[in-house]
């Protein structure tokens, strides 16, 4: 069996910013001798709500690594989207508010377009600037065996629009508890929590994930909030961000054990998820159906 990690370009390695991405990145090195194809290229896209930790993390895997990683951002126009960098990032929501503020409603649980645009729309843009068209070129995704379900959801989504997916982490077999084992024996790592992920206070997250964050970061909810009441909307039909600050500040020891699950490494990449349980077991069940086939 070869490699899994062997690349053939042209390929775009979407790098997330946490740390199931930054292995696979370090395995594709190594598959390739420490140094990747010309013709394969690392893209991170940033939000504006990544957490400080993410952009550091991201920053010295290249430095460390010795691999170029073009950071790029969403923006509203012909190109749709800017390169920047690890200075000149946005750190305070920015081309987020610009989607929000040009679709003129928030991303909530029934339409989860953020990361399309945000992520995928802008890293397409990206590429296709620098001659990789969709469809054209393999795109190397992040997502593990024990993700199978966005896995299927992801190959669905990729077959309508045309694109090529590779799975590198799923087709070695590589599970969180692999991606945990190989950080705690490195000598730097994300510096995140196991349930906080690298989207702030996504609205993806169950509501004791969210008020342990609101708790430990009183600062970070603001944003959310504000963006709630400009529009007179909310992202999470259980709760307004409001509401979630108001729980925190008169119980802040009491969560909701049945929503805080916590995950070695929540990451926003190609596919949000946000199915209900059943669903996810559903979607889990056809890919574990598939690779035992």
């Amino acid at each position: 069996m070869s490699d899994p990690f062997g690349v053939q370009g042209p390929a775009s390695i979407s790098f997330s910013g946490g740390r199931t991405s930054a292995y696979m990145l370090w395995r594709i090195l190594q598959a390739h001798g420490g140094k990747l194809p010309d013709d394969v290229v690392v893209v991170f896209a940033n939000t504006g709500k990544e957490r400080e930790e993410t952009l550091r993390f991201v920053h010295e895997c290249g430095t460390r690594w010795g691999v170029d990683i073009a950071w790029v951002e969403w923006r509203d126009g012909a190109e749709g989207f800017d390169v920047v960098g690890p200075n000149s990032c946005s750190r305070s929501g920015e081309p987020f508010l610009a989607l929000i503020r040009k679709k003129k409603r928030l991303p909530n649980w029934t339409e989860r377009w953020c990361t399309g645009f945000l992520k995928v729309a802008a890293m397409h843009s990206y590429l296709r600037s620098i001659g990789l068209g969709i469809g054209c070129f393999a795109e190397v995704i992040g997502l593990r065996d024990d993700e199978g379900h966005r896995i299927i959801r992801g190959e669905r989504r990729a077959e309508i629009d045309g694109r090529q997916v590779v799975y590198p982490l799923a087709r070695a077999g590589i599970r969180k508890a692999d991606v945990m084992a190989f950080w705690r024996t490195q000598p730097f790592d994300l510096g995140l929590q196991a349930w906080e992920g690298n989207c702030d206070v996504c609205f993806l997250k169950g509501r004791g994930i969210k008020k342990r964050i609101i708790r430990d970061h009183p600062e970070l909810p603001t944003w959310w909030d504000a963006i709630e009441r400009e529009l007179g909307q909310w992202f999470d039909r259980r709760d307004t961000i409001a509401q979630l600050i108001e729980e925190v500040r008169r119980s802040p020891e009491l969560f909701d054990a049945a929503d805080f699950q916590p995950e070695f490494d929540a990451e926003c990449g190609d596919v949000c998820s946000g199915d209900s349980p059943e669903e996810l077991r559903l979607l889990q069940r056809l890919y574990e159906e598939r690779r035992s086939a």
